[in-house]
């Protein structure tokens, strides 16, 4: 573990209390506030005109900072956000961006009142720049936030905030990811908050030296008076707010949008029983070289209207795949918004009062200075928020109403690939660099209603975006092969996760080798869980053909539609690598789909013959994992309900039963726990054919588990575990004894926590 440097502390973000910040604040530095009294004064109607007007000022912010970027990320991608908050930082309104960066942004406001206010001083007309993932605003260095204080007659009324990934800033690796990185010393520079506007005029010298360290300065720049043009856009609007509303009664609606999310959230929350559940992911591979699994873990605990996330036991931080607190934070925030607060108004300051983070400094999702943390949103922030989603899934899957909003783990991680090279297409050849952002397009995770969203986007990214095919071979060298869905990349259940992708690209317009960076995971362990029994969907693959065939068939009029058309040698990529394209060889990507909801031998015999038809799937998994035979393109009833036999048969023959059942039990009257099981008294039971599993206590349930390779969770699994990691690996799956209902299938390490011990109930019962 990195041992931090002294002094590095004054750069770390902390938990904040509000009421202390404003104590603390200097007299120079005067706010603007409202008693409560103003704040319960409101009425309705004004106070639903101003909450929709300030929704409606982040919305127009984006759209400023997207016409006047010239970086695909934002222009096309939509990876960026933006924030109004109040006069502390704490965030009012936020967009429906990248909802990671939620968690991140009132952190560098917070430091910046702490450690700015007296030095260099916090004047109207200022900007602040900031990409240090230790004080916040973003979750590694390439996420760049600009925000700027509001005054209002002399006083410090609100904030807003602007912040997008970057291409490169500079660093040893491609788009400033350095696989083989140990300490941030080999990444992207962290500049802490820094004052890039000066009464309204931007500070030039701090705009060269922050373009100096770039790839691609000139895209750099223009995103950096994008956030300044965004910011000035939203500062322009809150004045004319407050010209038309008054000072206090717009800044008792922002106090009050706050409170009523906080409010309402609690609400939800009183309504469901106490409990805790635990999840724990990997990620396989912390560094090029590196053959080993790193594992977060959380114990999310609900008591009455709140909650607590305790992530003791997390694996040290190693490595390129850490996170700051910031970035764990973000993680919380991109699961929670959409499980539990997809009803309530993302008043993100409000939220953020119903739960507690328990953390261990020096950790993968609370690394200290200096570790390297450039993969800490695409790699553990967000493995922290499937986990998180994961206990909330549980949580909310005991509500029949609440039920709705449960969801399997989405496409799990963000496959990162990184080109950069010459291109000699012009007159004059220039360089280029692009991050392939065709990994926007996930799979989303199944619910226990519904099939998930077939390459529907990201979890944390709800207006994200795939870029334009004749676009990217617009501005970039390159040719695309193929750009598809997937077949059988979601994972298999009662209702099938959404499918993920993949394409292919070969190099066009360039005769030198192009420089590529791979940082991803999700190969050898599962990172797109599935629930209730729902299988986990795909894993990533990265593959190069080396000296492809791809020039002659294209040269004979053939578009290559495969990689063993192009190809005899195929070279896995692996998590991290730093490697290269020449020209005439092919680089492929297949990035994750969305885990299952439920028992894939429970799905509707009709919904495997329709994604069959629509390619969805294979005929192998049509009839191997759902167990659907058909007979002249239709379903065979009576042969389908043989084979499904026979598969549950099979589960029997290879499982082992750990425990004793206890008879039938009466379903007349039962709580569901989820698709599976049901609670009767203080006893759990099968849902489908009442064996009486257990209690409701801390003990084990009578179930039966099977260990076996990985590819028994299905066709899906596309990557051998052992080209990546030397642990082994196993699809796990919990069943049954009695009827053989698969209750959880997961692809995991060998020495997996057993789940026997919490499957399907509450480990602390109602209060």
């Amino acid at each position: 573990m990195t041992m931090p440097i002294p002094g590095s502390e004054a750069f770390s973000s902390r938990p904040v209390d509000p009421d202390e910040l404003a104590r603390s604040l200097p007299s120079s530095l005067p706010v603007h506030s409202v008693t409560q009294e103003q704040i319960d004064a409101l009425d309705p109607l004004t106070y639903e005109v101003i909450r929709h007007r300030l929704w409606s000022v982040t919305d127009e912010m984006g759209e400023a900072l997207k016409r006047m970027s010239g970086s695909p990320i934002v222009t096309d991608a939509n990876d960026f956000d933006f924030a109004i908050s109040d006069e502390l930082g704490q965030e009012v309104q936020v967009g429906l961006y990248n909802t990671m960066l939620v968690g991140a942004v009132d952190l560098a406001i917070y430091w910046t009142l702490r450690n700015r206010a007296d030095n260099p001083g916090i004047e109207a007309g200022d900007m602040f720049l900031c990409n240090d993932p230790w004080v916040g605003g973003g979750l590694h260095q390439n996420d760049v936030i600009v925000y700027q204080p509001v005054f209002h007659d002399g006083k410090l009324f609100a904030w807003t905030s602007a912040i997008a990934h970057q291409p490169d800033l500079g660093g040893v690796g491609l788009g400033s990811f350095s696989p083989a990185a140990q300490d941030v010393f080999s990444e992207s520079l962290p500049t802490p908050p820094v004052k890039v506007v000066r009464e309204g005029r931007l500070q030039r010298d701090v705009a060269d030296l922050w373009v100096r360290r770039s790839r691609v300065p000139m895209l750099v720049g223009l995103d950096l008076r994008a956030k300044i043009g965004a910011n000035n856009v939203g500062a322009e609007r809150l004045h004319a707010l407050i010209a038309q509303y008054g000072p206090d009664t717009v800044k008792a609606v922002m106090k009050r949008m706050m409170s009523d999310a906080e409010t309402r959230l609690r609400d939800k929350l009183s309504a469901l029983p106490d409990g805790s559940w635990t999840a724990t992911g990997y990620q396989d591979q912390s560094h090029e070289g590196d053959r080993d699994l790193h594992k977060i873990t959380v114990t999310t605990t609900k008591t009455g209207d709140r909650l607590t996330f305790d992530f003791t036991g997390t694996d040290p931080q190693a490595g390129v795949i850490n996170c700051t607190y910031a970035g764990m934070r973000g993680g919380v925030m991109l699961a929670l918004l959409p499980i539990l607060a997809n009803d309530i108004p993302w008043s993100a300051g409000g939220l953020m009062r119903c739960f507690d983070l328990v953390t261990e400094e020096g950790t993968l999702n609370n690394a200290t200075f200096p570790a390297a943390v450039g993969r800490g949103p695409i790699g553990p922030a967000w493995l922290t928020g499937s986990l998180i989603a994961e206990c909330l899934s549980q949580m909310l899957d005991r509500d029949l109403e609440l039920g709705k909003n449960v969801q399997a783990t989405c496409c799990g991680t963000w496959d990162t690939a990184v080109i950069a090279g010459l291109d000699e297409r012009g007159e004059q050849p220039a360089p280029f660099l692009s991050i392939m952002m065709e990994p926007m397009a996930g799979g989303y995770g199944a619910r226990p209603h519904a099939d998930g969203v077939d390459t529907g986007g990201l979890f944390c990214i709800p207006m994200g975006r795939v870029p334009d095919v004749e676009m990217t071979e617009f501005l970039y060298p390159v040719l695309t092969l193929w750009r598809r869905e997937v077949p059988d990349s979601g994972g298999p259940g009662r209702h099938r996760g959404g499918l993920g992708a993949s394409i292919a690209i070969t190099p066009h317009g360039t005769s030198l080798p192009m420089g590529l960076v791979l940082a991803s995971a999700g190969k050898a362990v599962a990172q797109n869980a599935g629930l209730s029994g729902g299988h986990p969907g795909n894993s990533g693959l990265d593959v190069v053909a080396r000296q492809s065939r791809v020039a002659e068939l294209l040269g004979s009029g053939r578009m290559p539609s495969s990689l063993e058309e192009v190809g005899d040698t195929l070279e896995p990529g692996q998590n991290y690598a730093s490697s290269y394209l020449a020209p005439g060889e092919v680089f492929a990507m297949t990035w994750q789909g969305g885990g299952g909801y439920g028992d894939p031998l429970t799905r509707d015999p009709e919904a495997v013959v329709r994604d069959l038809r629509e390619q969805k799937i294979t005929a192998g998994a049509a009839t191997g994992v759902y167990g659907v035979v058909l007979a002249d393109g239709r379903v065979d009833p009576a042969a389908t309900a043989a084979e499904r036999e026979r598969l549950r048969g099979v589960r029997r023959d290879r499982s082992r039963v750990a425990g004793e059942t206890r008879g039938k039990a009466d379903l007349s009257s039962v709580k569901r726990v989820d698709d599976n099981l049901v609670e009767v008294g203080s006893a759990v039971a099968c849902a489908h054919c009442a064996e009486i599993l257990g209690d409701t206590g801390e003990g084990p349930l009578a179930l039966a588990v099977y260990d076996g390779p990985p590819t028994d969770a299905g066709p899906q699994i596309i990557a051998q575990a052992t080209d990546y990691v030397d642990a082994p690996v196993v699809f796990r799956q919990y069943s049954c004894p009695s009827c053989w209902t698969a209750l959880s299938s997961a692809v995991v390490p060998a020495d997996h926590p057993d789940r026997a011990a919490t499957l399907g109930r509450l480990t602390v019962t109602a209060g």
